[in-house]
C-alpha cells in the first residue's frame, strides 16, 4: 500500500505516493494553510504547533496532542486528524481561544500566536477544566519574543475555574457539559463571588440587584472589539466604585476596568461544539472499515524522486514485520517521534535512505506490572510514560516508587509538550545522547532493556552495560528495544534525579544525573549505591569510585560524604577544552548534585546529619509558583479614542492565521527559490568559485557571483561592505554566491555543491582580542566635561576596573525573508520584504541593479518581529532576491532558515569598558573616565550610531561632575553587528551600573544608596550638554520604593539570607533614562498620505512599518481622533515606497512621534477642509458628507509631513540637542538563587514608566513587558557563543535560550506614571516613545542576582568586590558563589594557559 489517509480540519485527505522528504508543516503550507508558521525547524519554538488527534487502541479513547509540524514527517499522519489554526475560527467568527488571546493583548507581531493558540486549544480538547498550573505548563514548548508572555497567560487563564466552560471529555472524544453553580466570571471583585474574592461556588454571594447573571458578564455598550471601551452608568450590583457597570472615576485603574469590559464580551466556551473525531478514522484505527473505505495496512512507499533523501519508507503493524524489514535493511532508520532524526536531517543534512515508522506496532507499547518491576513498552511516548508513572506513584507506597518519582521529576522539564507528545522512551535510549535526561535515572535505578531481533530472539541488557561510547550502544544489527524494565524501590532506598540546563523549561541538559542509595533501615549502613551522570563523558556514565566508596559506609557520616565528594570530583573532572565547554561548572554540578542528594536522602531516611537540615533548601520546588501580573494606569477622560486600551488592529487576524507575512504569499507561476553559498572561513582570500557540479543538478537555473552584479557592489552607510565578495571573505556564514533553483530543497543542495577554494588569513573574533591587537575602526566618539585628572589626584577614593556585556540575538520568530517580482518592463521590480527599512531596501537594490529608485517598490505588510535586526541587514537579503530576479526574469523567494539567519544577520553589539572613577566615602561620584569598545563585526553597518548612543548613556540617571567618555568600534571577523532594541543605550547604562556595583562593594555601601545619592535633579546638565526638563526619575524612584515596599522587602531578603545557606535572595532597584531621537538629524522626519473615499472610509499610509509594536494601531487611532470618526473607518494596508517615499527606518522608538504627527497633520488638513460640510450637514452620515465634498471638487487626499524641531548635535563641539526628550522608568526586581546550581527564579518585579500621555496604554504596557523580558534574557540566559574557528556555536533555540513563559517574573507589576509634568514635551498628544526604553530595566534581574551572589559569597567568607559580567548564566552565577564545591572543580591555571575553550564569548 503506497497511500496515506488522514483528515485535515474535518476534511478527508488521501495522498498517493507522498513525498517522503516532506514534513507536515511543508505540506500544510504548500496547500495554502499558511497560518502554521516555520520559526526554527527544530521543534524549539512552537510556532508550527498543530493538534494531532488519534484513536489510542491501547487506551480505547481519542487522544489529542500538540505536535511540532516542522518535525513531523508527512508519512506519519496516516490515520490521524490534523487541526490547524484555520480549523478553529476566523477573524469574524473566532474560536474563544483566539478571541481571548487577541482581545487581551496576547498577540503583538503575531508570528508565534498560532502556536500558542493551538497549544491552549489542545489542552482544552483534552481537559475543558484545566487548572491555572496546567494552563501555564501547556505553553512550555512555545516561545514568544514580543509580549513577555504575561498577556498570553492572562488570556489563557480565563479558561480556568470558570462556570461557563465546565465539561468533561468522554472516551470517544465527545464532550459533555457539566452543570455547576454560578461562581461568576472569575475576575476579582465579581459580584457573584464572596467578598473575600474566593472562587468557592458553593458560597458565592448572590447578585445584590436580584439578577442571576454576573455583573462582569452582562452586556455593555461595547460591541466592536476594536473600538474604545466606554462605561455606562447603569450599576448592576451596588458595589460602589468597583462594579464594572459604573462609570470609571478619575484616578481609578483603567487597566482593570478595560480588562473587565473585554472579558464581559467574551463568548462562552462550549466544549460540546468542537470538531468531532471523524468516525471513519475511528473505524480505520480499529481495523473495522468496509471494503470501499481505506484499510489499515502496512505501508511501503517508494520515492519517485531519485534525489530524495528518503528513498523507501515502511510502516509495519507488527513486531515480526519490523524485524523482517530490519533483516533486509539493517541500516534502516527507525522513526517514532522524529524529534532526533528530524533535527539531524534539518541541521546536519544527514540522509536516511530507508526509514521505518514504528508508531503502530502494538507489541512496542505494552505496559506490564510484576511484583518486583514494571515493564514499559519501548515505544510509548514520553507524555504517556509520564502519565503512567503518575498512576504508579498514586497506587503504590512512596518507598516502592522512588525510581518512578525520579523519572517523572525529570520528565517535567524534558523538552516541551510538543516533543513529549511524540518522542518515545526507546528513542531517548537508543540515540545514546551523552546529555540524556532519562538514561542516568534508568541507570541509577538498575533498569534493563529487552532487545529483540529476528536472528537472535530476545535478550536483556542492564542499562549500566548498554552505553559503550559516544552514540554507541550494545544493540546489535537488526535489534530493536522491546521494553524497559524498571524495578520497584525497596525500603531504605532513595532515588533522586537532578538536571541543570541553561533554562528550566524545554532545554537540553548541561549535566543530569540519577542518584540512588539503599541503606539498612536500622543502621543506615549503605548496601548499594549508584551515581549516574549525563553530560560528564561521551556517554552516560556511573561514578564508579564514588558509588563504590559509599557501600559499607554509614549514610549520614560526614566523613563518608567528604570521601564521596572527593572521589566524585576526581572521577568526573573534565579537561579545559572538553566538548560542550563549561568544564569547571559541569564538574561543580556533579558534587553539588551529590550534596543535594545527601541532604535530601538523610532527611527522608530520618538520619540526623547536619546536612539534613538543608533538605528544604536544596530540593527543587515540587510545585511551580504560578505567575500573576498587575497592570495599572489611570482613567483617561479627555479624548474619545487616543489613550484607550484598544487591541492591536491585526490581533484577530493573527490569532486565526489570516495575517499574511512574506512567506505566506502564494508563489507565482514559475517562481524560483534562492539559496546562499556561505563561507566556512572567518577570514580568507577567495581563490576560486566552481559552480559546475551545482549547475548539473536538475532544477538549478543560475549560480551568481560578484561578477553578476550589474550596478554597485558596495552598500551600507559607509560603503564598506560588498553585496557579494570579490576577493576576500570576512566571517563564517558570509554569502559568497547565490544559487537559483526551482525549489528550496534543490537550491540548498546545489549551494552545498558549489566548490570554493580559500586561502586563510588571520582572524580576530572577540572585542578584548581586538582591543589588544588594535583592530579598530577610525571613528572616535568622546564626551569630555571638567577635569578628571585633577579629581583623580585629589579624590579620597579612586578605583579602576572593567565591565562587559555580551551580544544578543534578535530571535524574531519570523526569519529574514524577501520575495522579488519582476514587472517585465522598464527595469521595474516589486519587493515584498520583512524589513524595517523599505526606503533603504529600495535605494540599495536600485543601486545594485543600476536603475533609478523609482523603478523599485518595496512593500511591507507586517513583520513577525524585528527589534532592530531588520533595519539594515534585511536590505542585503532583498538585494539578493532582486539580483536573482533581474537575471532570471522570474519571481524569486528566500526565507532564511533559523541557523542561516543567526549566522548572517548580526546581533546586539557586545561592549567592553575600562573605567577609572573617583568617589568620596559617602558614595558621591566625583569623576569618571570610561573608555568603551564595541564589537562591530567586519563592517561599519550602524555601529557608529550604536556607539554614540552608548557613550551618551554612560551617565544613565546620575550627575557626574567630571567625565571623560570615549568610545571606539572594533573590527572583527564576525557578522556585522547591528541595531537591536535600545541601540547601544542599554549597553552604556549596563557598563555604568556594573561599575557602580563594584564601587558599592569597595565602599561597603548599598548600590541603591549610591544611585540615590548621585541621581540627577531637575535642571541638571548631562555630559552631552542637555538640560533635564520634565525629569521624573526621582518621583518614580520614590513611588516604586513605596509601592514595592522596598525597605520591608530589603529587610526580609536580608533575614532570609541569614537563615538560608544554599538559597539566597537578591533585590535591586534600577532607574533608566533613554533619549528619544535618531542620532542622524535628517532621519528625524515622518510622512503620511491619507485618502478619504466617497463612502466615508479612510485609507492611511505612513512611513512606519508594523512589526508587532502596534504602530499601525496607534496611527489609526490618531487618524480617527483627528477626523472625529470611529476607529473602524480607518484602514492601513501596508507600508510601501510608492505611497510613503523617503521614509526613515522604523526604529529609535521615534516612529509614533514622527509618523504620528505626520498622520495628524494630514488628517488635520482634511478635517479643516471638511468642517464646512460637516457644519452644513450636521447629523448626516460621514459617507454622505465625504461624497458631497467630492462632488463639490474638494480634495479628499492630504499628505502630511513632520520634522522634529530643534534637533541636531555636534559631537566635536559637544553642543546642540541630541535627544528631543527622555523616556524614563524605574524597576524593582527580587530573585531567588540556588547557589548550588546557579538556577534562579525571578520572584517579583515592579515597574513604573513615564510614557507621557500614552497613545494606547494597553499597547504601551505590552511594550514595557516585552522589552523587559528581552532585557532579562540579554543579561541572564541569552549567551551567544562562537567556536575558536569563527563558526557560530549558538545557531538556534537548541543552544540559544530566550526566556520562556516560565522565566518571567512570578509576580509582574507594571504601572504608568500619571500626572507628571509635560510642559516641555512637544510630541503628538504629549506621548512618548516606548519600544526601547524599558529594555534596560530587564537588567534589574541581573543586578538582583548579583545581590544574591554577594550574600552567598558572604556566607562562604568572601569579602572581595564581585566582578560579574553579562549574561549572568547559571554557569557564571554558580562559579561566582565561590564555595568549596567550586574550589574542588577549579582547573589549575597552568592547565588553561595557552589553550582555547570549546566556545568563547566575543
Amino acid at each position: 500500500m503506497n497511500s496515506i489517509f488522514f483528515y485535515l480540519n474535518g476534511k478527508q485527505v488521501v495522498l498517493e505516493s507522498p513525498d517522503l522528504d516532506l514534513t507536515l508543516l511543508q505540506y500544510l503550507r504548500n496547500t495554502g494553510l499558511t497560518g502554521t508558521k516555520l520559526g526554527c525547524g527544530e521543534g524549539g519554538c512552537g510556532a508550527c504547533t498543530v493538534m494531532m488527534s488519534r484513536y489510542d487502541v491501547d487506551l480505547d479513547k481519542i487522544v489529542h496532542a500538540s505536535v511540532n509540524a516542522c518535525l513531523c514527517p508527512l508519512y506519519t499522519v496516516d490515520g490521524k486528524h490534523i487541526i490547524t489554526i484555520e480549523g478553529l475560527g476566523t477573524s469574524k467568527a473566532p474560536h474563544p481561544v483566539q478571541e481571548r488571546i487577541a482581545l487581551l493583548h496576547g498577540s503583538q507581531c503575531g508570528f508565534c500566536t498560532p502556536g500558542f493558540v493551538m497549544s491552549l486549544y489542545t489542552l482544552l480538547r483534552n481537559n475543558p477544566n484545566p487548572t491555572e498550573l496546567e494552563i501555564e505548563e501547556c505553553f512550555d514548548g512555545n516561545l514568544c519574543r514580543c509580549t513577555g508572555y504575561r498577556p498570553i497567560l492572562d488570556a489563557a487563564k480565563t479558561f480556568a475555574d470558570q462556570a461557563w466552560k465546565q465539561g468533561s471529555v468522554n472516551p470517544d472524544g465527545s464532550v459533555s457539559a457539566v452543570p455547576k453553580s454560578d461562581s461568576g466570571c472569575g475576575l476579582d471583585g465579581c459580584c457573584r463571588q464572596k467578598e473575600s474574592g474566593a472562587r468557592d461556588t458553593a458560597a458565592a454571594a448572590p447578585c445584590t440587584n436580584g439578577s442571576d447573571v454576573c455583573c462582569k458578564q452582562k452586556d455593555t455598550v461595547v460591541r466592536d472589539p476594536t473600538t474604545p471601551y466606554t462605561n455606562g452608568a447603569n450599576a448592576c450590583c451596588g458595589k460602589a466604585g468597583t462594579c464594572c457597570k459604573q462609570t470609571a472615576q478619575p484616578g481609578s485603574n483603567l487597566a482593570e476596568i478595560e480588562k473587565a469590559q473585554v472579558i464581559s464580551q467574551f463568548q462562552k466556551y462550549d466544549p460540546t461544539q468542537e470538531l468531532i473525531f471523524p468516525p471513519l478514522l475511528l473505524r480505520y484505527a480499529k481495523g473495522k472499515t468496509i471494503a470501499s473505505e481505506p484499510q489499515l495496512r502496512a505501508l511501503e512507499i517508494m520515492s519517485k524522486d531519485p534525489q530524495a533523501w528518503c528513498q523507501r519508507f515502511y510502516r509495519p503493524l507488527t513486531l515480526d514485520a519490523l524485524l523482517s524489514i530490519l533483516s533486509t535493511h539493517p541500516a534502516a532508520k527507525l522513526v517514532a517521534g522524529n524529534s532526533e532524526v528530524g533535527v539531524e536531517i534539518k541541521l546536519k543534512r544527514t540522509k536516511f535512505p530507508v526509514q521505518v515508522a514504528v508508531n503502530d506496532i502494538a507489541e512496542l507499547r505494552q505496559i506490564t506490572h510484576a511484583e518486583e518491576h514494571v515493564r514499559f513498552g519501548a515505544n510509548i511516548t514520553l507524555a504517556r510514560f509520564e502519565h503512567v508513572l503518575g498512576e504508579l506513584i498514586r497506587d503504590h507506597p512512596e518507598e516502592r516508587t522512588q525510581g518512578f518519582r525520579a523519572l517523572r521529576e525529570n520528565l517535567r522539564y524534558f523538552a516541551g509538550n510538543q516533543i513529549r507528545n511524540v518522542a518515545t522512551i526507546a528513542g531517548n535510549i537508543a540515540t545514546a545522547s551523552p546529555i540524556s535526561d532519562l538514561n542516568p535515572v534508568f541507570m541509577a535505578c538498575d533498569a534493563s532493556v529487552t532487545l529483540v531481533s529476528l536472528a537472535a530472539g530476545a535478550r536483556t541488557v542492564r542499562m549500566a552495560d548498554f552505553f559503550l561510547g559516544y552514540r554507541r550502544t550494545a544493540m546489535q544489527q537488526g535489534e530493536v528495544i522491546l521494553d524497559v524494565c524498571v524495578p520497584f524501590s525497596q525500603r531504605g532506598e532513595i532515588i533522586k534525579a537532578f538536571k541543570q540546563a541553561k533554562r528550566k523549561d524545554d532545554d537540553i541538559a548541561i549535566v543530569t544525573c540519577g542518584l540512588r542509595v539503599r541503606t539498612d533501615v536500622e543502621t543506615h549502613r549503605v548496601r548499594e549505591a549508584a551515581f549516574a551522570y549525563g553530560g560528564m563523558a561521551p556517554t552516560t556514565v556511573l561514578a564508579q569510585r564514588a558509588s563504590k566508596c559509599a557501600v559499607g559506609g554509614t549514610w549520614g557520616d560526614r566523613a563518608l560524604l567528604d570521601r564521596m565528594l572527593a572521589e566524585c570530583q576526581n572521577e568526573m573532572r573534565l579537561d579545559f577544552t572538553v566538548p560542550g565547554g563549561m568544564a569547571e561548572y559541569r564538574a561543580a554540578l556533579t558534587t553539588s548534585f551529590l550534596f543535594k542528594f545527601w541532604a535530601i536522602s538523610c532527611h527522608e531516611l530520618g538520619i540526623g546529619a547536619v546536612e539534613a537540615a538543608f533538605a528544604h533548601e536544596v530540593a527543587d520546588d515540587e510545585q511551580r509558583v504560578l505567575s500573576k501580573g498587575k497592570q495599572e494606569y489611570a482613567s483617561i477622560t479627555d479624548r474619545a479614542i487616543v489613550g484607550k486600551g484598544v487591541a492591536h488592529l491585526s490581533a484577530l487576524k493573527q490569532v486565526t492565521g489570516e495575517a499574511r507575512y512574506v512567506d505566506d504569499m502564494p508563489p507565482l507561476q514559475g517562481e524560483l527559490y534562492m539559496a546562499m553559498v556561505m563561507s566556512p572561513k572567518p577570514h580568507a582570500r577567495l581563490v576560486s568559485i566552481d559552480s559546475a557540479e551545482a549547475l548539473e543538478l536538475p532544477g538549478v537555473c543560475r549560480v551568481l557571483t560578484a561578477s553578476d552584479v550589474p550596478g554597485e557592489n558596495k552598500w551600507n552607510i559607509f560603503h564598506d561592505e560588498e553585496i557579494l565578495p570579490t576577493s576576500e571573505v570576512h566571517y563564517v556564514g558570509q554569502p559568497v554566491a547565490l544559487v537559483v533553483a526551482e525549489s528550496q530543497k534543490i537550491a540548498q543542495e546545489a549551494a552545498r555543491r558549489v566548490r570554493v577554494e580559500y586561502e586563510d588569513l588571520p582572524a580576530v573574533l572577540s572585542v578584548r582580542e581586538a582591543v589588544r591587537s588594535g583592530s579598530l575602526f577610525d571613528e572616535v566618539r568622546q564626551l569630555k566635561n571638567g577635569d578628571v585628572e585633577k579629581e583623580f589626584a585629589s579624590a579620597p577614593v579612586v578605583l579602576e576596573g572593567e565591565s562587559y556585556c555580551g551580544p544578543q540575538e534578535h530571535f524574531y520568530l519570523e526569519t529574514m525573508g524577501s520575495v522579488t517580482v519582476p514587472k517585465g518592463e522598464s527595469g521595474e521590480f516589486d519587493i515584498y520584504a520583512s524589513t524595517q527599512n523599505p526606503t533603504e531596501t529600495q535605494l540599495v537594490t536600485a543601486e545594485v541593479l543600476g536603475v533609478p529608485a523609482n523603478r523599485i517598490v518595496c512593500h511591507v505588510k507586517r513583520m513577525g518581529g524585528g527589534f532592530g535586526g531588520k533595519e539594515s541587514r534585511s536590505v542585503l537579503i532583498a538585494a539578493f532576491t532582486t539580483l536573482c530576479s533581474y537575471h532570471t526574469n522570474k519571481s524569486v523567494r528566500i526565507i532564511l532558515d533559523r541557523d542561516e539567519d543567526m549566522q548572517t544577520s548580526g546581533q546586539r553589539h557586545p561592549f567592553y569598558g575600562k573605567w577609572k572613577v573617583a568617589v568620596d566615602k559617602t558614595g558621591k561620584l566625583l569623576a569618571l573616565r570610561m573608555h568603551i569598545y564595541s564589537n562591530g563585526g567586519f563592517s561599519h553597518d550602524l555601529s557608529i550610531g550604536v556607539l554614540e548612543r552608548a557613550v551618551s548613556h554612560l551617565d544613565n540617571c546620575y550627575r557626574i561632575p567630571h567625565t571623560d567618555f570615549v568610545g571606539r568600534v572594533c573590527r572583527t571577523n564576525t557578522q556585522s553587528n547591528t541595531a537591536f532594541r535600545s541601540f547601544g543605550g542599554c549597553q552604556g547604562m549596563f557598563l555604568l551600573e556594573s561599575m557602580l556595583c563594584e564601587v558599592a562593594d569597595h565602599l561597603g555601601l548599598s548600590v541603591e544608596h549610591i544611585r540615590e545619592t548621585n541621581m540627577y535633579k531637575l535642571g541638571d546638565m548631562t555630559p552631552f550638554s542637555q538640560r533635564l526638563d520634565d525629569w521624573n526619575v526621582p518621583t518614580m524612584w520614590r513611588q516604586v520604593k513605596q509601592s514595592g515596599e522596598f525597605d520591608r522587602r530589603r529587610h526580609e531578603v536580608d533575614e532570609f539570607n541569614r537563615g538560608s545557606r544554599y538559597r539566597k535572595r537578591g533585590l535591586s532597584l534600577v532607574p533608566t533614562k533613554f533619549g528619544i531621537s535618531f542620532g542622524v538629524k535628517h532621519l528625524n522626519q515622518g510622512m503620511s498620505l491619507v485618502h478619504i473615499y466617497m463612502d466615508g472610509s479612510v485609507l492611511v499610509a505612513h512611513g512606519g512599518t508594523e512589526m508587532g509594536q502596534g504602530l499601525h494601531t496607534k496611527m489609526a487611532m490618531i487618524a480617527a481622533e483627528t477626523l472625529e470618526l470611529p476607529l473602524e473607518s480607518i484602514f492601513i494596508s501596508e507600508t510601501a515606497t510608492n505611497t510613503a517615499a523617503n521614509t526613515s527606518p522604523t526604529a529609535a522608538s521615534a516612529s509614533s512621534d514622527l509618523n504620528g504627527y505626520a498622520v495628524y497633520n494630514a488628517c488635520k488638513a482634511l478635517a479643516d477642509r471638511l468642517r464646512p460640510y460637516r457644519e452644513r450637514m450636521a447629523g448626516e452620515p460621514f459617507g454622505k458628507i465625504a461624497k458631497t465634498a467630492y462632488l463639490d471638487r474638494c480634495n479628499l487626499t492630504a499628505a502630511g509631513h513632520y520634522a522634529t524641531p530643534d534637533i541636531g548635535f555636534n559631537w566635536v563641539k559637544n553642543e546642540g540637542l541630541l535627544y528631543f526628550y527622555f523616556t524614563q522608568g524605574v524597576a524593582l526586581a527580587e530573585v531567588e538563587l540556588d547557589t548550588l546550581t546557579g538556577a534562579h527564579t525571578t520572584r517579583r518585579v515592579d515597574i513604573v514608566m513615564d510614557v507621557g500621555k500614552s497613545l494606547n496604554k494597553a499597547i504601551d504596557i505590552g511594550q514595557i513587558e516585552g522589552a523587559f523580558a528581552q532585557g532579562q534574557g540579554w543579561t541572564t540566559t541569552e549567551e551567544f557563543l562562537y567556536f575558536s574557528n569563527g563558526r557560530l556555536f549558538t545557531q538556534g533555540p537548541g543552544n540559544y535560550k530566550v526566556p520562556s513563559a516560565m522565566d518571567i517574573p512570578r509576580d509582574f507589576r507594571v504601572s504608568l506614571l500619571e500626572g507628571a509634568p509635560t510642559s516641555m514635551l512637544k510630541t503628538i498628544f504629549s506621548s512618548k516613545g516606548i519600544g526601547e526604553p524599558p529594555l534596560f530595566l530587564g537588567a534589574s534581574v541581573f543586578f538582583a542576582l548579583r545581590d544574591a551572589v554577594l550574600a552567598a559569597r558572604k556566607h562562604s567568607g568572601g569579602t572581595a568586590a564581585l566582578h560579574l559580567e553579562s549574561p549572568a548564566t547559571a554557569e557564571m552565577l554558580r562559579l561566582a558563589c565561590e564555595d568549596d564545591f567550586v574550589e574542588m572543580a577549579r582547573i589549575p591555571h597552568e592547565q588553561k594557559e595557552g589553550r582555547v575553550p570549546f566556545a568563547i564569548r566575543i
